[in-house]
């Protein structure tokens, strides 16, 4: 029997999102029917809502969420009802070639609910990031339920389901931040201070906030930043090579995913240094680098998706730094909202006004 709920639609290009009833069915095969108890208001649903993610109207937006497990489908053994879980959206198959090779965070074919939740009049919804967590239940494939300790406030949770992880798989897993190494951040919203936080937690030794927002430096301190550029009047490239010696930083992370800000980042390596490019682009963003300068300042240059994160083993371990005190979540919270203030949420993020509303419900 199908369970009525209240979730946030975007129906059209550009219209403002609306908080409708949905119909979610009850788990099949290899599904899970989670209580949503909070989702972050991530970018991603914006770029839905605006029409850059695709053309699939309408959508089911939220998908940084976590919640209760309330009833699984036939097969499943892992996770259970009353299991607590932040939901990801990928889910390594374990088959694909990707997976075999033992890149799983490479999965060519993630798994996604079989089932669609549907509007009142039976219409088929694309839930955002096979996800669509701006709702009171959703229905996801098993392996997009990660079981965590439930010791965590959910509000704080759901982050690591995409933001978090993103920004701290950025730095750890794609640049490989380790011990004595110099960082440069472009971009201090939510992804750009998780990797400003887990550089600092892998033990860096300068790690640099670039931004054109002095408030969102100074946010960025609280998570490990230990100098700012402001760019705006500033050229970075040369303040962060003043500040490591003339060099330049070992890994860079482009969090914004502009053009010019990949330049920066590119110039702003040291010799043999690491890019690292995790915010997304727009699609008509387009790159012009010298390819002899590509050639010869060597090094790597790493796109990052979604961290490069295998949820199943990353999601505990950062609930479990959250809960240690060593990775504040909770200072990622900049105010909690209601079902049908997304759009107010939408406009503060856009406005940056937020590190990151979150809706409770």
């Amino acid at each position: 029997m199908p369970h009525e709920v209240r979730a946030v639609i975007a129906m059209k290009k550009d219209a403002p999102a609306e908080v409708q009833t949905v119909l979610v069915p009850d788990p099949g095969p290899g599904e899970v029917l989670v209580t949503v108890q909070a989702c972050g208001v991530c970018h991603t649903d914006l770029h839905y809502r605006e029409g850059a993610v695709g053309d699939d109207f309408p959508f089911l937006l939220g998908h940084e969420a976590a919640g209760i497990v309330e009833a699984v489908g036939p097969g499943v053994t892992d996770p259970l009802p009353g299991d607590y879980v932040v939901l990801a959206w990928r889910a390594p198959c374990g088959r694909c070639r990707a997976c075999r090779r033992g890149r799983p965070w490479y999965c060519f074919d993630s798994q996604n609910a079989a089932q669609p939740m549907t509007l009142a009049d039976s219409t088929p919804l694309t839930p955002a990031l096979g996800i669509g967590a701006f709702a009171e239940k959703t229905l996801v494939a098993a392996g997009q339920a990660v079981k965590v300790d439930p010791a965590a406030r959910p509000e704080a949770a759901g982050l690591i389901g995409c933001g978090i992880m993103a920004g701290y798989g950025a730095a750890v897993h794609t640049g490989g931040v380790t011990r004595g190494d110099t960082v440069a951040v472009i971009g201090c919203g939510g992804v750009g201070n998780a990797a400003i936080a887990a550089a600092s937690l892998a033990g860096a030794r300068r790690v640099v906030a670039v931004d054109v927002d002095d408030a969102k430096l100074d946010t960025a301190t609280q998570f490990g930043a230990t100098h700012c550029v402001n760019s705006r009047g500033t050229d970075a490239v040369e303040a962060v090579r003043g500040l490591t010696g003339g060099f330049g930083a070992d890994v860079v992370i482009d969090a914004v995913g502009r053009a010019d800000t990949y330049e920066q980042g590119f110039y702003m390596r040291d010799l043999a240094g690491t890019l690292v490019q995790v915010g997304v682009p727009g699609q008509e963003a387009r790159l012009d680098l010298p390819l002899l300068d590509v050639f010869g300042r060597g090094g790597a240059l790493k796109s990052s998706w979604y961290g490069d994160c295998l949820p199943s083993r990353d999601f505990p371990v950062l609930i479990d730094l959250y809960l240690s005190g060593k990775l504040d979540l909770g200072a990622f919270v900049t105010e909690t909202v209601a079902l049908d203030e997304v759009e107010v949420a939408f406009d503060r993020m856009v406005r940056g006004k937020v590190l990151r509303s979150v809706v409770v419900l």
